[in-house]
């Protein structure tokens, strides 16, 4: 579970959306409120890589498992402080399961193993060694706006999966 980081008395609720100075204040609030037991998946807001991973992920998850939230956006950032990670930490693809964060090849072949299907199997991978998956990782990662391009802001999400991003 996430450790709450700050309760929000019922004024400031009320007044979040008002007031811009509160507003850090409700994110975090509200992601203590959130489902923890659905999977958070953290990711580069402006890759297209990352986006298309995303967009993959949505119409695979057939049981709506996952949550989401962009490195840049405001859930993403306090997520990242709650794992005492920096906020400019963008070079991977973050799973976050109850109280454990993945990164890099993990966090892919977790987030396959949990689609199910055909999808689970690709979790076999786990068996190479993980510095070996984690340097493929790094080179993809490393070059994925030069291959893939860049978007100028970050997504923003359909509506009929719009609950599904924290931010």
């Amino acid at each position: 579970m996430f450790k709450c980081l700050l309760m929000p008395n019922k004024t400031m609720l009320k007044y979040a959306c008002l007031f811009p100075f509160l507003a850090d204040e409700y994110v975090v609030w509200y992601l203590c409120m959130v489902n923890t037991t659905n999977p958070v998946i953290l990711f580069d807001g402006v890759c297209n890589l990352c986006n298309s991973s995303v967009q993959f992920i949505i119409r695979h998850d057939k049981e709506k498992r996952f949550h989401y939230a962009s490195l840049q956006g405001k859930a993403g950032k306090a997520l990242l402080q709650q794992f005492k990670l920096p906020a400019t930490h963008f070079n991977s693809f973050i799973l976050i399961e109850g109280d454990q964060l993945f990164t890099e090849s993990t966090a892919a072949l977790r987030i396959f193993k949990t689609l199910g299907g055909v999808w689970s199997l690709l979790y076999g991978c786990i068996i190479i060694p993980a510095f070996i998956r984690n340097a493929i990782y790094r080179l993809i990662a490393k070059n994925r706006y030069r291959w893939f391009g860049k978007r100028a802001s970050c997504m923003v999400p359909p509506q009929g999966v719009k609950a599904m991003f924290l931010d």
